[in-house]
């Protein structure tokens, strides 16, 4: 039975407690007030992929919990939040990284028992949280205003305009569970670096980084009244979505999910990172050992459970026969067990419909033509291996790997006999996040850059975002804007033009 240490026990005392079978019931924080379940009366459990057993409890938040801490934040945070001077913000954003490496080993184990990652996955997402702080500033090289002369109209002479970006208002933030700590820092740090106020409605499976992380930043010194954690369960979230106090929703989910919201929330200011799974695009002079190597990286890291994965593999069919006995060899080495284990390379999948997810895909793809090449073997509740499916293009488009994503490590491995085939299987998806190109040919490089369809492309590597020094984000069913540090203040501030009208005052001459 998964439980937590007692480092976490004592470093998180004051904002949990451990009952009898060492579950640790947790408070959540709203707009300057620690709630546990004794206001709440319901509590959600929080399960461990690693075992399925309960280790956490947390407050279920009810919708009239949440309408009194958005008020709290409307009527006072989004002013608080707006009038705390930009060099005090960052210094929120700094010194809450500092705390982030104080309570680096106690994230770390969040992170491993409460969504699955492997020990290495979970220090290198305490790390990007802890540099997407400290690179906060950054941000603010895309926060300009401009300058607008009158003196290009007749009917505007003698007036002049600048135009500012202002805080857009309080922001929505609905976060996944595959970057449960990261994802949210990314988020607060675009909106709040601008002023705005934030509730964080963390995913239902892992929302104890959030909590947690809540924690951090009123120890930092953010407004306690400019920002709110929500552990409210996702059904319950519709009578919240098109709350007209909400400015703006910055989403990371599933298409499905963004559809829901878009439907719901209705008009508001939007980013969204949506469904993925990547094509990767093999030409005949790669480097093979490479790219095997990075493309089944692209399958296996964070079990598969990342919407920049690679689903698809497109290979000219020059290399094909020898690039596919070498991604095989590759996943054939991936060590899959209990992610607490340093050896390990894969742990569990979120939870175990997931799992039944993918293997009722790889039913659906032997049924239609496809061969497993590697994997397809579940080996417990949340455990399967690395699967690489070998499957004709005529018949690729039929499949449910093709038409959906599957948050698992799985990918399609496709023969075509030029780029043109590979460009058609790549735009025939409706997802458009991201694409690699393995090669070296410029020219044929240079095609697919212009043709596919996607929101980055990556050459010679698996797709990964990182903090978000390049912007990602998807095209189609894929998203709506962009995240990356400085490209997502569009989504989260507004435009005010101010012109100053001069007439008759003798400001200007003009002839």
């Amino acid at each position: 039975m998964v439980r937590f240490s007692e480092e976490v026990y004592s470093a998180l005392k004051d904002i949990a407690e451990k009952d009898q079978e060492d579950v640790l019931w947790f408070k959540t924080y709203l707009a300057g007030e620690w709630v546990g379940h004794d206001k709440t009366k319901e509590v959600s459990n929080v399960y461990s992929p690693i075992d399925e057993s309960i280790i956490a409890k947390v407050p279920k938040i009810s919708y009239e919990l949440v309408d009194e801490a958005l008020n709290k934040i409307y009527r006072s945070g989004r002013w608080t939040a707006r009038n705390l001077p930009g060099h005090k913000r960052l210094q929120v954003f700094q010194k809450a990284a500092e705390l982030l490496r104080e309570y680096k080993s106690v994230l770390t184990e969040i992170l491993v028992l409460n969504a699955g990652k492997t020990l290495a996955t979970a220090e290198s997402e305490v790390k990007a949280s802890i540099d997407r702080f400290e690179r906060a500033d950054m941000d603010l090289r895309k926060l300009l205003g401009d300058y607008v002369p009158g003196d290009w109209s007749d009917e505007t002479l003698e007036t002049e305009g600048i135009v500012r970006r202002e805080p857009v208002g309080v922001v929505l933030i609905i976060t996944p569970f595959n970057y449960p700590l990261f994802d949210a820092v990314n988020k607060i740090v675009y909106s709040f670096i601008v002023g705005n106020p934030f509730i964080l409605k963390p995913a239902s499976a892992d929302p104890l980084p959030a909590i947690v992380l809540a924690k951090i930043l009123e120890r930092a010194g953010m407004p306690k009244d400019s920002f709110a954690v929500a552990t409210i369960p996702g059904r319950d979230m519709d009578k919240i979505l098109p709350d007209k106090r909400i400015a703006a929703i910055s989403l990371t989910g599933s298409t499905e999910t963004g559809e829901h919201v878009l439907r719901v929330a209705g008009i508001k200011q939007y980013v969204m990172e949506l469904g993925g799974g990547d094509p990767a695009v093999v030409l005949s002079d790669a480097d093979l050992s490479w790219s095997a190597q990075r493309i089944a990286r692209g399958i296996y890291s964070y079990s598969g459970q990342r919407c920049d994965a690679i689903k698809l593999i497109l290979v000219e069919e020059q290399v094909y026969d020898k690039l596919k006995e070498l991604i095989v060899q590759e996943l054939k080495k991936v060590r899959v067990g209990d992610p607490r284990n340093k050896n390990v390379d894969m742990g569990p999948l979120i939870d175990s419909s997931s799992v039944d997810l993918m293997m009722d895909a790889i039913k659906d793809a032997v049924s239609k033509g496809g061969r497993v090449l590697v994997g397809g073997n579940r080996l417990g509740p949340t455990y399967i291996e690395p699967t690489l499916i070998e499957i004709d293009k005529s018949s690729v488009k039929d499949l449910v790997l093709y038409q959906k994503e599957i948050f698992a490590p799985i990918a399609l491995l496709v023969k075509v006999s030029s780029i043109d085939e590979a460009i058609d299987l790549s735009n025939g998806r409706r997802y458009g996040l991201d694409a690699s190109i393995f090669g070296k040919d410029i020219n044929k490089i240079r095609k697919l850059i212009r043709h596919l369809e996607v929101g980055a492309i990556y050459i010679n590597d698996y797709p990964r975002h990182g903090i978000g020094y390049y912007p990602f984000g998807g095209r189609k069913d894929s998203g709506i804007g962009r995240e990356g540090i400085g490209y997502s203040l569009e989504y989260v501030t507004a435009y005010k033009s101010i012109v100053y009208n001069y007439k008759g005052a003798g400001v200007w001459e003009y002839l």
